[in-house]
C-alpha cells in the first residue's frame, strides 16, 4: 500500500466513530419498573427537552416485574443488553439493578431516602454508580400526612399504616420514621400489610377490624398499579386514607406529596449528562420541588367529612 493511501485509510478509521455519532448513532438505556402513563409521557418529554428521540437517537428496552420471581430473570436481560444506562422507577427496582452491576451507570428515581437505604454516601456526593432523584425530604413526611389526616378527622388517635414489605424503602421509614412520629404525635400507628393485589382486601379489612380511624396509604407500584381498587377499598371499609400519588386523586380523599411527573421529566437531565460523559458519582441526588395537596370533596361528603376553610384554602387542587 502507497503511503498516501495508508494516511487516508488510518485517517478514516480515526473520524469514523465521530462521524457515526454525529450521523445519530443511538444509544442504549434501560428502564426497570413499573411506570403509569402520566409519569411515561413526562419521562419521554423530559428526555425530548434534552434532544433524545426515543426510537430515533435513543433505544429504550423497558421491563417490568409482575411479580417478585422474575426479577432476576428481567434485570439479565437488561444487563445483557450492556446499556449505557439503567434507570430504576421505585426502591424496589433500584435494590435490584444495584446487585446487578457496580459499572453500568444508575439513575433511581421515587426512593424516599436514598442515604439511609445505603444507595449513596450523601446527597452532594453520591459516590458509586447510583444517582438520581428523591420522594420525599426524609425526616418527617408520615407526620405531615397524619396532620393533614387528623385536620380532616379531627380526635383520630390511631391510624393505619398500609405498607409493603418487599419495599425496602418503607422497611426503613417503619424502623425509623414511624416509631419517632407515634411518639412525637402521641397516637397509635398500626401497620397492615399488603405485597400482592389479593392482600389488599385482607389489610383493609384488619384495619377496619382494628377500628382505625384513618389510613395513610404507603406509596409504591403495587398501591399506584391498583389505584382503583385501593380507593375502592378505603370506600367500602368507611376508611379516611391519605395517599402520596396524584393518580389515585380520582376517588381518593386526600393526595399529599411530590409530582411525580415531574421527578421523571428531570430524569431525563440526567440521562443527558451521564450520557455526554459525566459520572453518576459527581451529580448530585435532587430532591423533590413540587409537593401537591389534592382534596376530594365529593368523597369528603360521602365519608361524612367537613373539610376546614384552613385545609381548603392550603390546596393546590379541590375536586367537587
Amino acid at each position: 500500500m502507497k503511503r498516501r493511501e495508508f494516511i487516508a485509510s488510518a485517517a478514516a478509521l480515526l473520524v469514523s466513530p465521530r462521524r457515526s455519532w454525529a450521523q445519530g448513532t443511538p444509544r442504549r438505556i434501560g428502564v426497570f419498573g413499573f411506570l403509569d402513563p402520566i409519569a411515561r409521557e413526562a419521562w419521554r418529554s423530559g428526555l425530548r427537552e434534552k434532544g433524545w428521540i426515543e426510537g430515533k437517537n435513543l433505544l429504550i428496552e423497558y421491563r417490568y416485574a409482575e411479580t417478585p420471581d422474575r426479577v432476576p430473570t428481567l434485570v439479565a436481560e437488561l444487563m445483557a443488553l450492556t446499556p449505557d444506562l439503567v434507570v430504576a422507577s421505585g426502591p424496589q427496582a433500584a435494590v435490584a439493578l444495584k446487585s446487578a452491576t457496580t459499572t453500568i451507570p444508575i439513575v433511581f428515581v421515587a426512593v424516599a431516602d436514598p442515604v439511609g437505604i445505603g444507595f449513596v454516601q450523601s446527597l452532594s456526593r453520591p459516590g458509586g454508580n447510583m444517582t438520581g432523584l428523591t420522594t420525599v425530604v426524609p425526616g418527617n413526611f408520615i407526620g405531615k400526612q397524619i396532620e393533614i389526616l387528623r385536620e380532616l378527622v379531627p380526635g383520630a388517635s390511631k391510624i393505619a399504616l398500609l405498607v409493603n414489605r418487599d419495599n425496602p424503602m418503607q422497611r426503613q421509614i417503619l424502623a425509623d420514621e414511624v416509631p419517632r412520629t407515634a411518639r412525637e404525635l402521641s397516637i397509635a400507628l398500626l401497620m397492615v400489610e399488603a405485597t400482592t393485589a389479593e392482600e389488599l382486601d385482607t389489610a383493609f379489612a384488619s384495619a377496619a377490624a382494628q377500628r382505625a380511624d384513618a389510613m395513610v396509604v404507603f406509596g409504591d407500584a403495587l398501591t399506584v398499579r391498583q389505584a382503583p381498587r385501593v380507593v375502592a377499598l378505603a370506600a367500602e371499609h368507611h376508611l379516611p386514607a391519605i395517599h402520596l400519588f396524584r393518580i389515585l386523586a380520582d376517588g381518593a380523599l386526600v393526595i399529599y406529596g411530590p409530582e411525580i411527573p415531574d421527578l421523571f421529566r428531570r430524569a431525563g437531565g440526567y440521562v443527558d449528562k451521564i450520557l455526554k460523559g459525566i459520572k453518576p458519582s459527581d451529580l448530585p441526588v435532587e430532591q423533590p420541588t413540587k409537593f401537591e395537596l389534592v382534596i376530594n370533596l365529593k368523597t369528603a361528603k360521602a365519608l361524612g367529612l367537613i373539610v376546614p376553610p384552613s385545609l381548603l384554602a392550603r390546596a393546590d387542587e379541590v375536586i367537587e
